[in-house]
C-alpha cells in the first residue's frame, strides 16, 4: 500500500495540508485551553465573591435570623440551605478534575485559606434547582414565586453550564450549603472561533495549492519536453517563463536542445558527403567488375558491391533517422499490414495476420512500413516466417511479430538493438544482415512515442512487441 503520492504536487499538497491541520489544532487546543482558564477565573472569581460575601453575612447574625437572609439571597444561579448534610469523604475534590480545582481555589482566596470548604461537581442540576422543592428554609416555608421558582426555572438559571455544590462552615461549626451554576457560555464551543479557524485554514489551503501548482508547473512541463524531445529534436523551444529557477531551467533544456540539433545536422551531413563520395568508387568498382572475364569471380565483385551499398545507405538511414522528417498523417494500420503480407507472398515468404485494427492510426506510413519490414525480415531470416497479431485497445495499437527461429539469449536480448548485433556468430549478410534492422525500427517506434520489446516465448522461437499509442495528427 502506498502512503506517498508519486508526484511532486500531490507530495507537497499532502505535507502542507499535513502541518497546516496539525498547527490548526494545536492552536484550536490552545485557545480553548486558555479560553476555558480565563472564563473560569473571571465567572468563577465573582460567584466566590458572592458566596463569601453571604457566608460573611451569616457569620454576623444569630442562627434565628439566618433563615430569613437566606430566603433574600436565595435566587437563580445560586440556591442556599442551611439543612443540607454534609458531603461525605468520597464526595471528595478531585484533584484531576481542572474546573473543580480552578473553582476551589478561587473560593479559597476569596474566603481565607482558614475556611473549611467542600465543592462537588455535578453531572446534572443540583437539588435545590429541581422544581417543587424548597429552597434555604424550613419545610413550611413558600418558595419565593416570585423569583422564578415555581418551576425549578429562574432568570439566572441556564440550561447546560457547569453545576457546584459548595459546602462552608460558619464560625459557629454549622455549615451552609450553596447549589451554584458556572455560565455555560464558560464551556460552550465558541462559535466565532471555530469559523475563524476554519476559514483560516480554507484560506491557506486554497493559496497553498496554488502556489504549489505555480511551483511545479514549469517542472511538469520540463519533464513533459524531455520526454517528446526523443520524438522530435526539432520541437519548439520552452517558454522562458515564470520563476528565475524554472527560467534558467528552460533556457538550459533550449540550449541543450539546440546543441543536440546542431550536433544531429552537421553529423549527418558528414555522413551524407560520405554516402556522395563513397558512392563514386563503388560505381568504378562495379564499371571495373563488368570489365572482368571469370564470371564467378564477376558475381562476387558485384555480390560484395550491393553489400557495400546496402551498409552504407543503412548506416546513413540509422544515423540520419530521417522517420522524423516525414509529415503525420492517418494511417489505415490494418491496410499497411495486409500490403506488408501480399508482398512477402509474392516473394514466397510466409506471413500470416491475426487479429484486427479497427481505427486509423495517425503516424508517418513511409517510417511505419520500414519499421515493420525490419521486424518482419528479421522473422523470416531466422524463423523462415512470421506471424503478424494485431491488437487495437484504443489508446494504442499493439502488434506483435512471432517467428519459430532458435530466439536469442536473454543476456542478449537488451544487445539486440545496438548497431551492428547479430544474433549469429558468422558475418554472413544472407543469414546476420548488417546488424542494423532492429536498432531501427525501435528508433521509428520511439520516434511515434512508441517502443519494441524483444521476448524468447515459451514454446520457441522469438517475438517481437510493437507498441504504438496514439498520437494527433500534426
Amino acid at each position: 500500500m502506498r502512503i506517498l503520492p508519486r508526484s511532486l504536487f500531490g507530495r507537497l499538497v499532502l505535507i502542507l495540508l499535513g502541518g497546516l491541520i496539525f498547527a490548526q489544532i494545536a492552536t484550536a487546543y490552545i485557545n480553548l485551553a486558555e479560553r476555558d482558564q480565563l472564563l473560569y477565573r473571571a465567572g468563577g472569581m465573582r460567584l466566590a465573591q458572592q458566596i463569601a460575601d453571604i457566608v460573611k453575612l451569616l457569620d454576623s447574625l444569630p442562627a434565628v435570623e439566618r433563615r430569613q437572609v437566606v430566603a433574600v439571597f436565595n435566587a437563580p444561579p445560586l440556591a442556599i440551605s442551611l439543612d443540607r448534610p454534609r458531603i461525605g469523604p468520597e464526595n471528595a475534590p478531585a484533584e484531576t478534575d481542572f474546573h473543580q480545582s480552578m473553582f476551589t481555589t478561587v473560593l479559597r482566596y476569596a474566603l481565607g485559606e482558614d475556611a473549611r470548604v467542600n465543592v462537588v461537581r455535578l453531572e446534572g442540576a443540583p437539588e435545590g434547582f429541581r422544581p417543587g422543592l424548597p429552597i434555604g428554609g424550613p419545610p413550611d416555608m413558600p418558595m419565593m414565586q416570585g423569583r422564578g421558582w415555581g418551576r425549578g426555572i429562574g432568570p439566572g438559571f441556564a440550561p447546560g453550564g457547569t453545576f457546584f455544590t459548595v459546602q462552608i462552615a460558619l464560625r459557629d461549626g454549622s455549615w451552609v450549603t450553596f447549589d451554584s451554576q458556572l455560565s455555560p457560555q464558560a464551556t460552550a464551543m465558541p462559535l466565532r472561533l471555530a469559523l475563524t479557524l476554519l476559514i483560516l485554514l480554507g484560506t491557506v489551503i486554497v493559496l497553498s495549492l496554488v502556489a504549489v501548482r505555480w511551483v511545479t508547473g514549469p517542472l511538469a512541463a520540463l519533464a513533459t519536453a524531455a520526454e517528446k524531445l526523443g520524438e522530435d529534436i526539432n520541437r519548439p523551444p520552452l517558454p522562458e517563463t515564470g520563476p528565475s529557477e524554472a527560467q534558467r531551467a528552460a533556457r538550459a533544456f533550449n540550449t541543450m536542445q539546440q546543441r543536440l540539433s546542431r550536433f544531429i545536422t552537421d553529423r549527418t551531413r558528414v555522413l551524407t558527403a560520405m554516402s556522395h563520395d563513397l558512392k563514386t568508387p563503388i560505381t568504378r568498382l562495379r564499371l571495373r567488375a563488368e570489365m572482368l572475364e571469370d564470371e564467378a569471380l564477376r558475381a562476387k565483385f558485384a555480390k560484395d558491391l550491393e553489400e557495400m551499398e546496402a551498409m552504407v545507405a543503412q548506416t546513413l538511414d540509422f544515423m540520419r533517422d530521417a522517420s522524423t522528417q516525414e509529415a503525420l498523417q492517418r494511417v489505415d494500420a490494418m491496410a499497411l499490414l495486409e500490403s506488408l503480407q501480399t508482398d512477402y507472398q509474392d516473394t514466397g515468404s510466409r506471413v500470416e495476420i491475426e487479429g484486427s485494427i479497427a481505427h486509423p492510426y495517425t503516424g508517418r506510413p513511409l517510417a511505419l512500413r520500414r519499421c515493420l519490414t525490419n521486424l518482419v525480415d528479421n522473422a523470416i531470416r531466422y524463423g523462415g516466417g512470421a506471424r503478424i497479431m494485431a491488437e487495437d485497445a484504443g489508446d494504442r495499437l499493439t502488434i506483435r511479430i512471432l517467428d519459430d527461429g532458435p530466439g536469442i539469449p536473454e543476456q542478449e536480448l537488451q544487445h539486440a538493438f545496438e548497431p551492428f548485433f547479430r544474433g549469429e556468430a558468422s558475418r554472413n549478410r544472407e543469414t546476420g544482415g548488417t546488424g542494423l534492422g532492429l536498432g531501427i525500427a525501435r528508433n521509428i517506434a520511439r520516434a511515434h512515442g512508441g517502443d519494441i520489446v524483444l521476448r524468447n516465448r515459451a514454446e520457441g522461437g522469438l517475438e517481437a512487441i510493437l507498441t504504438l499509442p496514439r498520437i494527433p495528427a500534426a
